[in-house]
This record gives structure tokens, sequence and C-alpha cells, in this order.
């Protein structure tokens, strides 16, 4: 996925109700910027970080300016969550996530289960439906190690959940979690964060739901899904 250029770089003077942080720009113009992130954002909003920014394409829009990288001594993160869907998106059109390949169809949010709508549905004539789900992944809290979720996330579990039931009426499910950082080799779920979270997670897999994890590289230029991660 291409990213909105060219992207600015900045400094993190602070972030604040969630969607809004103060960025001070290279040329001394401080800037108040959107955040396209409901999350706790753990380790990523500290005061003085590396941030990259993309300018609005609406002359419309009031913040002119979007959050789009965080750069930490260890790598780039992308923080803006609205993306992994295309990332993903992009990756099962070029069929470079070999468990999820020979699906002639990719439909986008379409409607299932109880008021819900699944990331993908992947439909061929010689196998069943696969309900795919999305998460973005940037938390990490020991070197290497990506986890999910940073914040208490009923409605992740109410997705696992819907994917148990598709499991159950003969499809096949898969939760695939996208980690938009360059710093990690594995992945973990952090059942602190959100201990119901961890026992839907538990079900889901016990159930039949397919567990994926895929790595990003990311430049300022671009976010492409990498490599499959081992999941603890």
């Amino acid at each position: 996925m291409i990213l909105p250029q060219p992207m600015v770089r900045g400094t993190l003077i602070k972030r604040y109700k969630r969607f809004l942080a103060d960025v001070a720009m290279e040329n001394g113009e401080i800037v108040t910027v959107h955040c396209a992130n409901p999350g706790a954002m753990t380790g990523l909003a500290m005061p003085g970080a590396d941030v990259w920014l993309s300018r609005a394409t609406n002359p419309n829009r009031k913040l002119k300016w979007s959050w789009e990288l965080v750069g930490l001594e260890s790598g780039l993160v992308g923080i803006n969550t609205s993306y992994p869907n295309k990332i993903v998106g992009e990756a099962l059109a070029d069929g470079r996530i070999a468990e999820l390949a020979g699906y002639a169809q990719h439909r986008a949010e379409v409607k299932y289960g109880e008021n819900s709508r699944i990331d993908f549905l992947l439909s061929a004539p010689d196998r069943p439906d696969c309900y795919l789900e999305v998460k973005n992944v940037h938390l990490s809290r020991r070197a290497g190690l990506a986890e999910f979720p940073d914040s208490p996330t009923l409605r992740g579990a109410k997705h696992l959940r819907e994917l148990t039931r598709m499991v159950e009426q003969g499809h096949r499910a898969a939760n695939l979690y996208l980690v938009q950082r360059t710093d990690c080799t594995r992945f973990s779920l952090a059942p602190d964060v959100d201990p119901a979270y961890s026992a839907a997670f538990d079900a889901a897999r016990e159930a039949g739901v397919e567990i994926l994890c895929y790595s990003c590289t990311i430049t300022p230029e671009k976010i492409l899904l990498a490599d499959a991660l081992p999941i603890r």
C-alpha cells in the first residue's frame, strides 16, 4: 500500500483526546494533526518521538495533517488503524498469503452474524467460504514480541464469537493479526490487558478458527505485508 506522498517529518509534542496530536514541524511550526488510532498506543505516543505526517488532499478538511508513522530506535511503526484492511486486501489480490490462496473472489465489508460485517469474505466454487477478520497490532512491551490487544476490546471478542459460529455452520474462518511494526519477530496475546478477549481467543481457536499473523515492511513511502510470524 502506497502511503500519501510526500510525507513530512516532525516531532511529537503530545497526543490527546485519542484522535488529536500536536507536532512540531522541522520548520518550527506547531500543528494539530489527526491521529487515526483509537487505541492506547502504549509506547508510541511519547513526547519527542519522530513522526511522519501526510497532508490532506481535501482543502475543506479542518485538520490539514494526518499522523501516519512513528519512528523508534528499533524501527518504524504504522499507527493508522484504517490501513490493515487495505494492506491485507492487496496481499490477497496478489496471492501473498499462502494460507488463503486459491480463492477467486474477495469481498470486503460483507454483512454477517449479529449486526456485524466481516472484513473479507473469500469464496471459490470448489471450497467452503472463508470469513476473514483482520486486526491491527502495534503493541510491543518486550523486545521483538508483538501483542494484541493494547486496550480492552468488547468488539474484538464479539468478532471471535462470530467467527466461531461460522465454523460451526460449516464455513472456514480465520483471524489475521497484522503487525504494523518492523521490530517484531513473534506474536502473542496480552491477557493482562483484556482477559475476556483472551478467553474468546482460546475458545475460537479450539473450535477451529484459524489464527494467522503477518509482519509488515514499512518505509515512509509504503507499507506492505511481509512474513508470517510465529504465534505463542
